[in-house]
């Protein structure tokens, strides 16, 4: 697939309404900060959509087909004049290489973290982690443990996830048809759509 890319976040492009998350990397969160050497605490998350807007502008990009994600997005290895887009990610310290799923990017991480670049300057929460402990706190005070927020908007329906920057500011109220779900499945399959990253 080619064509000029809509950055979503850190590691999720769309191309011609299709979404692409970048297969082998895990940016942080649109909500999640990290910290500089000297302790300062800065947006880790909008700094890597930023980076991801940066390499990309507008121009063409072409992404490689590795399948589908569970969230039925393609998982590609997206390029620039030839450049490995994922790799550049990671490598300016602007993602994790995700392991759990692929070792392709490890040497790259090791660079970055050996030059203390991007996330690796200071403490940084990994972004699978932080995803994780919001999804913990947001299920002990949703009823029924399901903690993904559908919320009707000018907008039309769309679903929060707890670590989105406005997942906070989002009150369900059920005489307007808002609702909670318990997966992004459910949210989909109801006709709700995922909230902008950022």
């Amino acid at each position: 697939m080619a064509g000029p890319a809509l950055v979503i976040d850190g590691d999720t492009l769309e191309i011609a309404g299709q979404r692409i998350r970048l297969e082998g990397i895990d940016a942080p969160e649109s909500a999640q900060t990290c910290q500089t050497a000297d302790t300062k605490v800065y947006p880790c998350g909008s700094q890597s959509t930023r980076a991801l807007s940066q390499i990309i502008g507008h121009e063409t990009i072409a992404c490689e087909s590795l399948g589908t994600d569970k969230y039925g997005r393609m998982l590609g290895i997206c390029f620039l004049d030839g450049e490995d887009i994922n790799r550049y990610m990671v490598e300016s310290g602007n993602a994790w290489a995700f392991v759990k799923y692929s070792q392709r990017y490890v040497w790259e991480e090791f660079k970055a973290r050996t030059a203390k670049v991007g996330i690796w300057q200071g403490p940084a929460q990994p972004a699978w982690e932080f995803r994780h402990s919001g999804w913990q706190l947001a299920e002990a005070s949703a009823p029924q443990g399901c903690a993904i927020k559908g919320n009707v908007s000018r907008n039309g329906r769309i679903y929060h996830l707890p670590w989105q920057p406005w997942y906070g500011n989002v009150k369900i109220d059920e005489t307007r048809g808002e609702r909670w779900f318990c997966s992004e499945a459910e949210a989909r399959d109801a006709g709700w759509r995922p909230a902008a990253a950022n």
